[in-house]
C-alpha cells in the first residue's frame, strides 16, 4: 500500500470527525450560545449544503493547480473552518466555521478518489479509494465517539481544536507523501464538464443519492427509534452508532475489494441486499439483538457501495473525472438530506420511527433499478461482439475482439 494512500485517510479521518461529531455535542454548542437545539441543528444542515455546493466549486477553482497542491489547499481551507469554530464568540460565526471547513469536503474525496487511483495499479484502483473512505468510517467507529466524549467532559470547542489538529497531520503527511501528480495535458474545465453529458455518469450520481439516501433514512432516526421502540437506554444510542460505524469499515472494505473484480455485480449485490434488510429492520426494530445485527449490516451494505460507485463514475467519466468524482462526493449528502427530510415526512404523517425503514428500502430498491437499467444501456451501445475493458490510465478503453 503506498504510504500516500495513508496520508489520504488521515485526512478522510478528520474531515469524518468534523462531519458527524457535532451531532454528539448539539446540547452543549446550544447551551453555549443561548440557542435552543433546533437552531443548533443548522450546523448540521449548513454543513451538508457546504459540501454539495463546495464540492463543485473548489475542485472548479482548482482545476489550474496540480491535485497534490489543491488537496494541500483543501485541508488548510478545512483547518482554518475548524479553529474558526473552536474560537467561535457567537453561534453565528460557528456556523461560518462549519459552512467553511465543509467547502473542503467534497474535492477532497473527489480530488483523493483521482489521486488515490492514479497510485496503484488499474486492477486496484477500487481498493485504493477504499483505503482512503476507511479513514471516513474509522472516524464513526473512534473519532466520533472520542470526540464527544472529549467535548462532554472538556468542553466542545476543545473537541474542535483538535479535530483542527488533525488537519495539519493530514495536511503534513500529504505535503510529504503524496507524489506531485499534474493534471493530465490538454485537460480543461470544459472537458471536466462534459462529463456530465454522459448518462452512464448520470445514472451513477442518481444511484449515490438513493442508494446511500436509503442508509440514512433509517440511520437519521436510529436515536428516537432505539429508545421509543427498541427499548434501549439513550445512553445504548452511541453504542449503536459505534456498531454502525463498524459495519461501515468492513462493507468499504469488501466493496473496495469485489468492486475491483466485478464492479456492478457488486452493486446489484449491496444495493438488493440493503434493500431487503432495511424493509426487515421495520420488525427487527421491536427486538434488542436482531436490531444491533441489523444497524451493522446496514453500515456494511451501505458503505459496501461507496467504492464501486466512485469508481463508477471515475470509469466513466474517463480523462476528464475530477469534477464529477467530486460531484459525486455531493451526491452523496445529498442522499442524505434527501432521506433525512422524506423520514421526517412519514414520521410526522404519524406512521411511527420504523417508518422510515420503509423510505430507505424503497429507495436502496431504485438505485438497485438505475444500476440494471445502466448494464443493460451499456451493454445495447457496446457493438456486437465486442468486450469493453474499462480501468486503464488517464480513462482510456481496450477493445476486444471475441
Amino acid at each position: 500500500m503506498p504510504l500516500a494512500l495513508l496520508a489520504l485517510a488521515i485526512g478522510a479521518f478528520g474531515i469524518g470527525t468534523t462531519e458527524f461529531v457535532v451531532m454528539g455535542l448539539l446540547p452543549e454548542v446550544a447551551g453555549d450560545f443561548g440557542v435552543s437545539i433546533p437552531t443548533a441543528g443548522l450546523l448540521v444542515t449548513g454543513y451538508a449544503l457546504g459540501v454539495m455546493s463546495g464540492a463543485p466549486l473548489m475542485t472548479v477553482l482548482g482545476t489550474k493547480v496540480s491535485r497534490k497542491r489543491m488537496l494541500m489547499l483543501l485541508m488548510g481551507l478545512f483547518i482554518a473552518g475548524n479553529l474558526l469554530s473552536a474560537l467561535a464568540p457567537a453561534f453565528s460565526v460557528m456556523l461560518i466555521g462549519r459552512v467553511v471547513a465543509s467547502l473542503a469536503h467534497g474535492a477532497f474525496f473527489g480530488i483523493g478518489s483521482v489521486v488515490a487511483a492514479d497510485l496503484v495499479a488499474p486492477e486496484r484502483k477500487a481498493g485504493a479509494i477504499a483505503m482512503m473512505f476507511t479513514g471516513l468510517t474509522v472516524a464513526n467507529v473512534i473519532g466520533v465517539p472520542l470526540g464527544t466524549l472529549v467535548g462532554q467532559i472538556a468542553g466542545w470547542r476543545v473537541t474542535f481544536a483538535l479535530v483542527a489538529a488533525l488537519g495539519v497531520v493530514g495536511l503534513a503527511g500529504i505535503a510529504r507523501l503524496v507524489p506531485d501528480m499534474p493534471k493530465p495535458e490538454g485537460v480543461r474545465l470544459r472537458h471536466e464538464l462534459a462529463a456530465f453529458k454522459n448518462a452512464q455518469v448520470l445514472l451513477a450520481m442518481a444511484m449515490t443519492v438513493l442508494g446511500f439516501g436509503g442508509v440514512f433514512a433509517a440511520v437519521t432516526y436510529i436515536a428516537p427509534m432505539a429508545t421509543r421502540v427498541t427499548g434501549f437506554s439513550d445512553g445504548s444510542v452511541t453504542w449503536l452508532l459505534v456498531l454502525f460505524g463498524l459495519g461501515m469499515v468492513g462493507g468499504n472494505l469488501v466493496g473496495g475489494r469485489y468492486a475491483d473484480r466485478a464492479l456492478m455485480p457488486m452493486l446489484y449485490v449491496s444495493l438488493g441486499a440493503l434493500a431487503v434488510v432495511l424493509a426487515l429492520f421495520t420488525l427487527t426494530a421491536h427486538n434488542k439483538a436482531a436490531a444491533a445485527v441489523t444497524i451493522v449490516l446496514i453500515g456494511a451494505l451501505g458503505f459496501a457501495t461507496v467504492p464501486p460507485l466512485q469508481k463508477r463514475v471515475l470509469d466513466q467519466a474517463h480523462g476528464a473525472p475530477t469534477l464529477a468524482s467530486a460531484v459525486n462526493i455531493g451526491a452523496f449528502n445529498l442522499g442524505n438530506a434527501l432521506s433525512a427530510w422524506l423520514g421526517g415526512l412519514v414520521i410526522s404523517a404519524g406512521l411511527g420511527y420504523t417508518a422510515p425503514n420503509w423510505v430507505g428500502a424503497a429507495l436502496a430498491a431504485g438505485a438497485l433499478v438505475l444500476a440494471v437499467l445502466s448494464s443493460a444501456l451499456e451493454r445495447r451501445r457496446s457493438p456486437a461482439g465486442v468486450v469493453v475493458a474499462g480501468g486503464t490510465p488517464a480513462g482510456q478503453r481496450i477493445t476486444v475482439r471475441r
